[in-house]
């Protein structure tokens, strides 16, 4: 294995990215190394995104919010205090160690059903960014992601950001593990408010091939949401149904660290949570 020269800036990692497609990128490496050192992955060669200034910040541009792939999971902690749910998945993501490494563009890149930013991303409606030498392009995240560690990604694309319209709503996220950290998830959940809209999103991850939507249970919950009068009570037995609902979008399997039964059962106590979470949030913040 081989290590590409560093490249300082955006567009010489796309001109190293296009002339060595085998090199493999990487910015954290908390991913891709523990694969190496398993012998589970033998890349040719490494593509050391450490000092691209480019994808290490983030920004807002007419209403939007970009984030650079390079951030890390800790600078995000620090400085996306505002995004409520993305800071509570970013402090889940292993040790403090691995989260002053690891990048959500890796996060991402990895794309594992597991992955904790994605559930997120999900439930913001996000975009992930992509670039070569060839341009620009953007997928909607539901786009991006194939399968389990199987993305649209280019051979000579790198994921350079997400973005996301911003939410005005109190919003979560949580997850199910064997301890309180660092766990690979059980099944995890996110929910975003939108009482501007009307609506609510609600993602899963760890629970099918890749993080999914639980579209039934959004169309549900909107229906009995009070946005009108935060004050009023909900409907009686409305967030346990929701729950129910939000677990019928689960497609989970048996697997060394979870039941599917226990999986639609997480995603059932992990939704309503949530959701009454988001609903308290909600009646504090109109007070």
């Amino acid at each position: 294995m081989t290590a590409a020269p560093a490249p300082r800036t955006l567009e010489a990692a796309l001109e190293a990215r296009a002339d060595r497609p085998d090199a493999v990128p990487v910015a954290g490496g908390t991913d891709l190394m523990v694969e190496v050192n398993f012998g589970r992955s033998h890349p040719a060669a490494l593509l050391d995104l450490t000092r691209v200034e480019e994808l290490k910040g983030w920004r807002r541009e007419n209403g939007r919010v970009v984030v650079g792939a390079g951030m890390t999971f800790a600078a995000i902690e620090r400085e996306l205090g505002e995004f409520g749910p993305l800071v509570e998945a970013a402090r889940t993501v292993g040790s403090p160690q691995i989260r002053n490494r690891a990048t959500i563009g890796g996060n991402l890149a990895t794309a594992s059903p597991a992955g904790d930013s994605i559930p997120v991303l999900a439930a913001y409606a996000g975009d992930v960014l992509l670039a070569s030498r060839r341009g620009e392009r953007r997928l909607p995240w539901d786009e991006f992601f194939l399968g389990p560690k199987r993305t649209a990604l280019a051979p000579d694309e790198l994921v350079v950001g997400v973005e996301w319209e911003t939410v005005r709503g109190p919003g979560s996220f949580a997850k199910i593990g064997t301890r309180n950290a660092m766990v690979i998830a059980i099944a995890g959940v996110c929910l975003q408010l939108d009482p501007a809209a009307r609506t609510l999103r609600v993602a899963l991850g760890s629970v099918a091939p890749t993080v999914v939507r639980a579209p039934a249970a959004e169309a549900f919950a909107a229906e009995f949401v009070p946005w009108d009068d935060p004050e009023r009570p909900l409907p009686a037995g409305a967030l346990s149904e929701f729950g129910q609902v939000a677990a019928s979008a689960a497609r989970p399997i048996d697997d060394v660290r979870g039941s599917a039964a226990y999986r639609r059962h997480a995603v059932e106590v992990l939704a309503r949570r949530l959701l009454a979470r988001a609903l308290d949030g909600w009646r504090e913040a109109a007070c």
